[in-house]
């Protein structure tokens, strides 16, 4: 039995992987070669290459799907994790991890109905942050010197912006060219308005004082851009007032709600921007008369009232003629007081140096040089005094230092024995023999040396006392 097994096992035919991996793959590809597929996006991601992974899913399967580049880019909307689409394209599968997939060609949304959820869920978490809040939202400037625009360079937007603000109020223009449409839209939109904010006030390129970002009419799909979160961040952030006019009147994106006011089209958006110049003109001139007729008015009831005012005083020219007179008789009052007190002035001074005499003066000095030659004789005396005084006291104490002083006593018969180092030897202990000593008298000294210690006899003073060696030199060291 097993050995017929073994040779019914033989009969199969025999694959490498390879084989087999490519048998798979031509029987997919030739079985499903254009599929059309509706699911949900989940785990989307794109490459640095450009290319698109992500999974398809239902309630009950997951299929791996890639998108090139090429395909990627034209795309009308940003796909996203969550939103329900259709997708057209081949089934193949990859041998090197053992998978199926497919390539998509086309991806569309599941509907208007997936788009607007997606964008309804969108705009509820923006209008939570605050980003539409009326607070933040700016004034315009009545009459912007410079307008950027931010649209296609090639479409008709531009021309009819251009074309309405040449017709109303001509105004610099700065534009810059962005795509409106695709996956790469919403990044180039974002750049410009932040990019217009970035510039200097005082640089080469002037700063606008208004933004508009416009777009022509099209479906929910075509307008996504303008409901990505970095454009709606965007205009929210834009430190200049910005107008959007995205599609046609009916058409509403997440930008209108983020902007400072919105506009239904393109060519209104031009109209909000600025006003007209005739109507300005118009305008002024209005102002201008108004402005007169009012002066005119002012001036005339001033007039009355100046003239009413008038009726009520005097001549003037009695009122000066008045002044005058006042004036000269004050001229006058002066002019006598002055000369007056002058006089008066010369009177007191003539007094005072009258009583001014020589005598006034050395009389004084007189007295006080008697004063300072008797106060110089009364200093010289008891300098005298003092001086003797303190003479006597001088020889009385000269005389008690001299009885008390030890000389007296020597002249007495007593002497006084002196060491080798100038001190007195008053204790027989010290009286040690060999010992040089010197003896002083009343009348000069002697050279003496001891034969015996202490309570012994001492020799008597040599004839002749030998001579005390000199001191080293400084310096020595012997």
């Amino acid at each position: 039995m097993s050995e017929n097994q073994n040779s019914g096992s033989s009969n199969i035919h025999e694959y490498t992987v390879s084989e087999l991996s490519g048998a798979l793959k031509r029987t997919v590809e030739d079985a499903f070669g254009h599929v059309r597929v509706r699911a949900e996006i989940s785990g989307l991601k794109r490459a640095t290459s450009g290319h698109v992974y992500l999974t398809l899913k239902d309630d009950k399967a997951v299929l791996d799907a890639i998108m090139w580049r090429g395909m990627a880019d034209r795309l009308r909307f940003r796909p996203e994790d969550g939103l329900e689409v259709v997708c057209t394209g081949k089934l193949t599968t990859y041998p090197g991890r053992s998978k199926y997939q497919i390539v998509i060609d086309v991806m569309e949304p599941a509907g208007v109905g997936a788009l607007m959820a997606l964008l309804e869920e969108r705009k509820k978490k923006l209008a939570a942050e605050g980003l539409f809040a009326s607070e933040r939202k700016k004034a315009l400037p009545y009459l912007p010197g410079v307008i950027g625009v931010v649209t296609s360079p090639t479409g008709a937007v531009i021309r009819d912006i251009l074309h309405r603000l040449r017709d109303r109020l001509p105004t610099h223009v700065l534009l810059w060219p962005v795509l409106v449409q695709g996956e790469s839209a919403a990044g180039q939109i974002a750049g410009a308005i932040r990019g217009f904010n970035a510039l200097p006030e005082e640089g080469d390129i002037p700063r606008p004082d208004l933004l508009i970002v416009a777009r022509g009419g099209g479906s929910l799909e075509d307008l996504w851009a303008f409901n990505e979160e970095e454009v709606v961040r965007a205009a929210a952030e834009s430190v200049i007032p910005l107008i959007s006019a995205v599609g046609h009147e009916t058409d509403t994106t997440l930008i209108d709600f983020a902007s400072d006011q919105r506009a239904p089209t393109p060519t209104a958006a031009a109209e909000i921007a600025v006003p007209v110049r005739s109507e300005l003109i118009a305008y002024i001139d209005d102002q201008e008369r108004r402005i007169k007729r009012s002066l005119n008015r002012s001036l005339s009831d001033k007039r009355e009232r100046l003239a009413g005012l008038s009726r009520g005083l005097r001549d003037p020219a009695s009122l000066i003629a008045e002044k005058i007179q006042h004036l000269d008789h004050l001229e006058s009052r002066l002019r006598q007081s002055v000369s007056g007190n002058l006089n008066f002035k010369k009177q007191q001074f003539s007094g005072a140096v009258a009583k001014l005499r020589p005598q006034l003066l050395t009389r004084p000095l007189a007295q006080y040089e008697d004063r300072l030659n008797q106060l110089d004789r009364q200093m010289t005396r008891n300098l005298t005094v003092k001086k003797d005084r303190a003479g006597d006291r001088l020889e009385a104490t000269v005389r008690l230092l001299e009885s008390l002083s030890f000389r007296r006593v020597l002249k007495r018969g007593y002497s006084i024995v002196w060491d080798e180092a100038g001190k007195p030897i008053s204790s027989v202990g010290d009286a040690t023999a060999g010992r040089m000593v010197e003896v002083e008298f009343s009348d000069g000294k002697a050279a003496a040396i001891f034969q015996s210690g202490a309570g012994g006899k001492t020799a008597s003073a040599p004839k002749k006392a030998p001579k005390p060696k000199s001191p080293p030199k400084q310096g020595s060291l012997l």
